[in-house]
């Protein structure tokens, strides 16, 4: 059953939000720590990440224009390519998002153990991570004007520590502080922008939120393109502003062993009440884009339900048009991993598994990029040219990517490749029960 009418859909501010919410989740918070080995030369990296990542977003804006299908990735991979990529994609970003939904919560309640300190105690900490995964399953349960309300306030609560740094940390800004950490990565200038790629590329990841929820967005041809460009420049925007600022108002050595920088910078500059408020924000900003990351998981596996590539207990929805028990099957598989990670080795084995969904999400980029090139051609006009070039820089972003992955990281993706074609031809037999006519392409519709 899909959704027939627009009371049960968000318009373009929420999804805005939504979208820049997950692009920024808890990365935000962490990055000026992060971003503390290399020095200020970072600004060189912010440079190339931010132009590489609105090419990603144009490329995903021109696409929802050109298809607005639900399930994003997924939907121009099917269309573009067959049955199998648009199987293998969806499979893979279905498992990114649940899979980093496990680490974000982690962090996110962690930064409440600042006022409940027993959160620190591990059983603690677990089953509160559970019970907040929960939470924003029945959230989206209820639906999604429900979830993109709650991500929307999450995201401006995060916004308001962000924007502040990014506003007036400068007025505690000193360039002396700035300019002595300038590179102090020991490498050349470009290794240590090349070192810089390898935190700035993955703070990206999120660009497609708007076009995997089509599905959910009022006149999505409009919206989506204008929510996906808003958001990576929204988040474009703080990311340069506050991490340079606090670059310059913290020593480096002293920034690079902080566990909380907007923290740090807020108590340096406005005492320890502000510096419990970015604290409590911080919080907020990370837990608000479960929600949303929830969100995608539940439509990329309806979309590919509602196709056969998926279990059929993923396209069943209530009246309201939410696939309830899509999204039950996800809080189960997400509460598993959670209290797998109790063990000190599961948590070290669980880090892998996180790093590895950074590559499983990139791989939907670069069908998508490739897709658009196939699904448009003769439909670009004489802006062929011009989106020919932004593919382009859109394919070396993404390879970038990957070859700054460890390659413990890539090899355990290459696994999964394989693991899913195996996968795929099981579910081709589950759907098909007649003979396969032979010398005629294979499709599972």
């Amino acid at each position: 059953m899909a959704i027939e009418s627009d009371d049960h859909k968000v318009g373009l501010i929420p999804v805005t939000l939504m979208v820049s919410g997950n692009i920024m989740g808890l990365g935000v918070f962490l990055l000026p720590a992060n971003l503390a080995s290399t020095g200020g030369v970072a600004i060189y990296g912010w440079l190339v990440t931010i132009i590489g990542a609105l090419a990603l977003s144009k490329v995903y804006a021109k696409m929802s224009s050109l298809d607005d299908s639900a399930g994003g990735s997924y939907a121009y991979a099917r269309r573009a390519f067959g049955p199998y990529l648009g199987y293998q994609t969806n499979l893979l970003y279905w498992l990114a998002c649940w899979v980093g939904n496990i680490a974000m919560v982690v962090i996110g309640v962690g930064y409440l153990s600042y006022f409940f300190p027993i959160l620190k105690e591990p059983l603690v900490l677990t089953f509160t991570c559970v019970a907040v995964l929960w939470l924003f399953v029945i959230l989206n349960i209820v639906g999604a004007k429900m979830i993109t309300r709650v991500q929307a306030v999450a995201t401006v609560l995060a916004l308001i520590p962000i924007l502040a740094i990014a506003i007036f940390g400068w007025f505690w800004f000193k360039s002396d502080t700035y300019m002595e950490a300038w590179n102090v990565s020991g490498k050349s200038t470009f290794g240590a922008i090349q070192s810089t790629l390898s935190v700035t590329l993955w703070s990206f990841i999120g660009v497609e939120s708007a076009s995997v929820a089509a599905a959910v967005v009022k006149n999505p041809k409009r919206n989506v393109p204008i929510a996906t460009i808003g958001g990576v420049l929204i988040a474009a925007i703080c990311y340069v502003l506050s991490t340079t600022a606090i670059m310059g108002m913290i020593p480096n050595a002293a920034l690079r062993l902080s566990t909380s920088p907007f923290g740090d910078a807020a108590r340096m500059a406005m005492g320890d009440t502000a510096g419990a408020i970015v604290t409590f924000c911080a919080a907020a900003g990370c837990l608000g884009s479960l929600g949303g990351w929830t969100l995608l998981a539940s439509q990329t596996a309806k979309a590919a339900a509602d196709d056969g590539l998926f279990p059929p207990i993923f396209a069943k929805v209530n009246k309201e048009g939410v696939p309830v028990k899509g999204l039950i099957v996800l809080g189960i598989l997400m509460t598993i991993f959670q209290i797998s990670t109790i063990s000190p080795d599961a948590t070290a084995q669980f880090a892998l598994v996180s790093s590895v969904s950074v590559i499983f999400t990139l791989v939907p980029y670069l069908y998508t990029c490739a897709a658009l090139l196939l699904v448009g051609h003769g439909h670009l006009g004489n802006r062929t040219g011009m989106y020919s070039f932004i593919v382009l820089i859109a394919f070396v972003y993404c390879i970038w990517a990957v070859v700054g992955s460890g390659a413990e990281e890539v090899m355990w993706s290459f696994i999964a490749l394989m693991v899913i074609t195996a996968m795929y031809s099981f579910n081709y037999n589950r759907r098909h029960k007649n003979p396969y006519p032979l010398g005629k392409p294979l499709e599972l519709d």
